[in-house]
Parts: C-alpha cells; structure tokens; sequence
C-alpha cells in the first residue's frame, strides 16, 4: 500500500467509508481485521479515514476478508485506482459498476449544501412524476420495473430534507428557464412547481430563482453545481474538506483543493446576490404552476 497523500481526497474518504462498513457488517473489530490482514491497527484506521492512497491489491485482500460480494468488490478495486489522480472523473458504468453512486454518501454525510441548477430540478427536490420522465429519458433503464426501482431511489434520497437528527442547510438557485421547461407535459411541471413551494417552507431549505433578468452571471459560465460542506470535529476544524460536485452527461467531477472551493464559492456568492429573495420567488413558483393548468 502507498503511504502518499497526493490526489483527491474525495475517493480515499469513500472507500475508506465503504471499506469500514463491511468491517462493521462483518463484525471484525479494527484489531481482529488487523489480525486477520497481518497488517497493523493504525494502519486500517488510516485507511478508514481516508488519509492514504490504497492499492486495488489491498482492496481486494480487505474484501475478501470481509465477505464482500464481488460486484461491490470490483467496484472498490476501481475506486482505489482513483485514490491517487489529482482530481477524478467518474464516469458511469465504466470503473465504477452501475449504482455504485459516491455522490449519494457525501450528500448523506453534508452539513450544508450550497447548489446552483440551470436547466433541470435537482433530483433532491424532484416528483416521481418529473423523476420518472427524465430517468426513461437519460438512463439505459430496459424496463418499467428498472425505471421504477431508480425512481424509488432518487426519492428516498429525500429523507435527509427532514431527518430529525442533523438535516442539511440547503441553499438552492434555481435559472428561471427550469420553471418554464415543461418537463413531462403540463401538470407533471405544476406539481413539480407546487412541490418546490412546499419544501420552500421547510427550515432548512432555501429555494430561490434568479431570473431571465439577471442576464449574464456566473452560472451560465460555471454549469451547474454542488458546494458540500461537512460537519465540524470537537476542535472547531472540519470533519472532511469541503468538495463541490459538478455533473456531465459522460461523468461527473469532483473538487476539493481550496483554489477550487475559493472560486465555486465566489461563482455561488454572485450568483446568489442576483437571485430573488425567498419570498418573491415562492411567488413565482406559484404564478408559473397557474399558468400551466389554466
């Protein structure tokens, strides 16, 4: 196993997570895994927190010891792979198997998400009507029963909005173009827009609209994102770095180096001091529901 901590973080965090997991689920304390490896504790407590680079060899050897199956141990060899790039692309179905999805556990594990959209709803606040016309349009899914099953998981995703212990401040900005894309005809777009209203009113969430009038701003050059921040230790330092989360229609990108974060941050301030505020863009989520059902 290399010691190096060049790369991202982002993999090293997730297979760490992954690979802790199955210790517990197996039951193997960090001593009896250790043991069972021949290798030393603080080495698997480096390895669980994300602070070393791991080879695919090593991977394999943890999940055998761990009875993994072994779909999900060809899908941690190939994130081991990644745990020494720089920055990462995942790209769907090639290293990572199909499901394999490392976005969802950082978005679990968030303290604050900071998130900016141009053309779509997130699928955090998405209908299953509106999930399930853009899930039969984008994925490979062969039957209704495949589309209903990635339906069921893009909206149990949402359970993190009102969890009772730790939900998530979420900061949304929205383009105005998404309110008048009728995506999955009319009334699928109202309910999507009805929907929005309510999980404006939650605590915790901010969903706001910069509009047509805006003209150019920084969204329109950055692309949609995500700006994950974690929670903090007893120490007042982070748990995890912060990483922003941008999607493509091959892959996704994940940033942590804090020139990156810096710039993100900058794009989100500017563009959110363009948005409406919470208020007035409930009312344009209102107005733009009416006048698809009238």
């Amino acid at each position: 196993m290399s010691g190096a901590t060049t790369g991202s973080t982002v993999p090293r965090r997730q297979l760490g997570r992954h690979l802790r997991d199955l210790r517990n689920a197996s039951r193997l304390t960090v001593r009896a895994a250790a043991k069972e490896l021949e290798w030393s504790e603080p080495k698997i407590w480096r390895i669980e927190t994300g602070q070393v680079s791991l080879r695919s060899l090593d991977v394999e050897a943890m999940c055998r010891t761990y009875g993994a199956d072994p779909e999900l141990t060809k899908g941690l060899m190939g994130l081991a792979k990644e745990t020494k790039n720089r920055g990462w692309w995942h790209a769907y179905g090639d290293v990572i198997p199909e499901g394999f999805d490392l976005y969802i556990g950082l978005e679990e594990a968030a303290a604050s998400l900071s998130w900016y959209e141009a053309e779509l709803v997130p699928g955090l606040f998405q209908t299953p009507d509106y999930a399930r016309t853009l899930i039969r349009r984008s994925t490979s899914a062969r039957n209704d029963a495949e589309v209903e099953r990635l339906v069921h998981i893009r909206i149990a995703r949402q359970a993190l909005l009102t969890r009772v212990t730790a939900p998530p401040d979420i900061d949304v900005v929205l383009s105005e173009a998404i309110l008048r894309r009728p995506v999955g005809g009319n009334n699928v777009m109202a309910e999507q827009l009805e929907h929005l209203v309510h999980l404006n009113e939650l605590g915790n969430v901010s969903i706001r609209v910069v509009p047509y009038a805006a003209g150019l701003h920084d969204g329109i050059l950055s692309g949609p994102f995500v700006i994950m921040r974690f929670p903090v230790n007893g120490d007042g330092r982070n748990a995890e770095p912060p990483t922003v989360y941008a999607e493509g229609f091959t892959g996704a990108l994940y940033l942590d180096k804090p020139s990156e974060i810096e710039r993100y941050d900058g794009a989100f301030a500017s563009i959110s001091a363009l948005a409406l505020d919470q208020a007035s863009s409930q009312v344009l989520f209102k107005q733009a529901a009416r006048e698809l059902t009238t």
